[in-house]
């Protein structure tokens, strides 16, 4: 392990067992294969990492620290909570974490709890209209402080999730990819924890004993579609461990003319040979 000095103050106090080095370095050997296997680095740019207060953004920001502390991430950090103004939502909590760990940060209120609510149907989920929401304030924030990427920590479960989602409700191949280009081409999304597992970051925030807020608005819902399909992805990883990361090499290995979509690959245009030159 690192000695405490020569480290940043968001691994001070880091379990010294074999068990969390291991988990450590797994969880750091994985987001910098996905940094480098998706082209995230721009030298000397300004990342915009967000920060919810929960295990998966704990895990992000103190990866890329000590990946930047390693020197193989060379851009500026920059974490960044968005307040959305959730009854009860402790206020105080990032803000004096980000202070006492020495981190640049920004702290943003935008009220749009009152919006979600006002606007979504009563029994209705909130998720979609919040995190449009949620996106729209980000990048502004991200424009305003000069970032080139909004850095986000969705995790490998989380890319699974979404695209089962997408699978059972939304009649298309497609996930949440570790790198995309907004609308406005003008900012980049970056997933650094793409290759990591849920569970890992679970681990590895609550050995941090980092303080970890709870989403209340959308995990006050029962019977959502995410929570359904975590569950159908847990009884498989249950009856036939790995199963997960078998599913996950799968969104990294498409093969488009064993698939159905035209767009993809040319399937009209598709002949056999007509002869045999060999004969």
């Amino acid at each position: 392990m690192l000695d405490e000095t020569e480290i940043h103050p968001l691994f001070y106090g880091a379990p010294s067992t074999t068990e969390f080095k291991k988990l450590r370095k797994r969880i750091v050997r994985y987001a910098r294969e996905a940094i480098e296997q998706y082209g995230m680095i721009e030298r000397d740019a300004k990342w915009l990492v967000c920060l919810s207060g929960g295990k998966d953004s704990y895990t992000l920001l103190a990866v890329l620290y000590e990946l930047k502390w390693r020197g193989l991430l060379p851009v500026e950090l920059l974490a960044c909570n968005l307040d959305q103004g959730q009854p009860g939502f402790p206020a105080t909590v990032l803000p004096a974490f980000l202070e006492k760990m020495g981190v640049p940060h920004r702290i943003e209120y935008q009220d749009t709890y009152s919006i979600v609510m006002d606007k979504v149907p009563q029994g209705r989920t909130f998720c979609a209209l919040c995190s449009r929401l949620r996106r729209g304030n980000l990048y502004r924030i991200a424009r305003e402080e000069g970032c080139s990427a909004v850095v986000l920590g969705h995790h490998r479960d989380d890319i699974l999730e979404t695209f089962m989602m997408n699978l059972f409700h939304g009649g298309r191949l497609a996930t949440m990819p570790p790198k995309l280009l907004n609308e406005e081409k003008d900012l980049f999304v970056y997933r650094p924890l793409a290759h990591v597992a849920e569970v890992d970051c679970e681990k590895f925030a609550q050995a941090m004993n980092y303080p970890i807020i709870p989403c209340d608005l959308c995990g006050s819902q029962d019977g959502l579609q995410r929570q359904q399909v975590k569950q159908i992805l847990d009884g498989w990883e249950k009856n036939s461990p790995g199963r997960r990361q078998v599913m996950f090499r799968a969104l990294m290995n498409a093969r488009p003319s064993h698939l159905l979509d035209p767009k993809l690959f040319d399937f009209a245009g598709l002949v056999a040979n007509e002869g045999n030159d060999s004969a």
